[in-house]
């Protein structure tokens, strides 16, 4: 059970940067914020987990089964995340690739404490056995004073290497648009990774840099003892309300100008853009297949497809798929398990395109392209892409982050690398410059 506590702050901006700050003392942490976006779906601004009182952490072999079996047997708000490589639980694939990062692939912990912001409202939810510690913990919070001048967010200049260079990149998109050209597959996420060895970075520091730049709507900090996910990724993956279920993949971007007028023009250009459509719709029709699965019959519908958003960094196209479920016979993980990986970051078919990119690409993804979010004691969930994200092992000092496009018919080599390098650039920017 949770004593449930609420308070009204005048400032709520300054309360929510002291939040952060105070949460640096603690081993695991996840912190979700919305950044002020207005979504149509959404159930807080900001919300604070810390201090595990139960967890589960495994690799993905049974990873679906164990989950379902700890949130059943929970009952209560559950935060974590699930790695791109538990796809192999799900099918006969595997990950092979070089793993710089060692994350395992998947957890979830039950947090002692838990705080959300929605408004000027702060909602504590704190265990029963530390709910004496609630007003002592708000009144620290209160009277937390922010270091005025932090450390930087990295001793030296970060030296970021490219784990594929330019040239074995076109050769291998051509590879993908072959498997396209003779009938494989009709669109894959090829995926590439930048990373640094023997570096040192403040994560807290880093992550307030990138989140300033960016101001994603599912934004996240992570962390748990020394791995840490530093995320501005714009992109919602899943979300269950009840018994409605409504998944939002992204695919369509375009950067940003400074004036204001081509600015705008780009985001017209974008929203009519064919070959843009295309990747947005062939994973339009792989997420109404996957939500058909634990759908009540006729339920599955596009709510809104190929809108243009706008965000601080890029253009990007996104639609929204809705299903419902029948409550009784669905249980939350099989909806996840059974729409797993997100088609915005694998492709069509699923299976085949999944495959043919573990073949191609040097990295596990492990929590990139994974997802990260929660579930309520109601057993409703909502989780992110991990996507526009760095990843950062403290003990090994190392640092990574991916980026990808999707490769269609209409793909051209030299533009998906300059796709890349756009998604990439928030990521080499704090690196480089914080």
């Amino acid at each position: 059970m949770r004593v449930v506590r609420n308070f009204s702050i005048d400032q709520i901006e300054v309360f929510k940067h002291k939040l952060f700050q105070w949460s640096q003392q603690f081993e695991t942490v996840v912190w979700l914020d919305s950044n002020q976006h207005q979504q149509q779906y959404g159930s807080f601004d900001c919300a604070l987990a810390i201090e595990e009182f139960t967890s589960i952490k495994t690799d993905y072999f049974n990873g679906f089964e164990k989950l379902k079996e700890y949130q059943s047997h929970t009952k209560d708000y559950l935060f974590g995340y699930i790695s791109y490589d538990v796809k192999n639980d799900i099918e006969k694939l595997h990950s092979k690739n070089f793993d710089g990062l060692q994350f395992p692939d998947l957890f979830f912990f039950q947090p002692q404490k838990l705080i959300f912001i929605k408004g000027d409202q702060v909602t504590f939810h704190y265990l029963q056995h530390v709910d004496d510690e609630l007003e002592e913990d708000f009144e620290e919070i209160i009277e937390y004073h922010p270091v005025v001048t932090p450390e930087p967010a990295t001793s030296d200049p970060v030296k970021i290497k490219l784990r594929m260079h330019k040239d074995e990149y076109h050769q291998k998109v051509r590879a993908v648009l072959d498997h396209i050209h003779r009938g494989d597959i009709y669109e894959a996420n090829f995926c590439q990774e930048f990373y640094a060895e023997n570096q040192t970075i403040n994560p807290y520091r880093l992550y307030h840099e990138l989140n300033k730049i960016s101001e994603a709507p599912f934004a996240t900090f992570f962390k748990r003892d020394d791995l840490f996910l530093l995320s501005a990724t714009p992109e919602r993956y899943l979300r269950k309300e009840g018994t409605k279920v409504i998944s939002q993949p992204i695919k369509g971007t375009a950067k940003r100008l400074i004036n204001p007028v081509e600015d705008e023009k780009l985001a017209f250009d974008l929203a009519r853009d064919t070959k843009e459509r295309a990747e947005n719709i062939m994973i339009v029709d792989l997420v109404r297949n996957d939500l058909s699965r634990t759908a009540i019959k006729g339920s599955v519908h596009v709510e809104e497809l190929c809108k243009v958003y706008t965000f601080k960094q890029v253009h990007q196209m996104i639609s929204t798929i809705c299903s419902v479920i029948n409550p009784l016979t669905t249980h939350p993980v099989d909806i996840i398990k059974d729409t797993f990986p997100m088609g915005s970051m694998t492709g069509a078919p699923k299976i085949s395109a999944m495959e043919i990119i573990e073949n191609l690409e040097e990295t596990k993804r492990g929590l990139y392209s994974g997802t990260v979010g929660y579930f309520t004691p109601e057993g409703d969930f909502d989780f992110n892409v991990v996507i526009r994200s760095i990843l950062y092992n403290e003990t090994l000092r190392y640092i990574s982050y991916s980026v990808g496009s999707a490769i269609t018919a209409k793909s051209t080599p030299e533009r998906e690398y300059e796709e890349c390098l756009l998604k990439a650039k928030a990521m080499k920017y704090v690196l480089q410059n914080s």
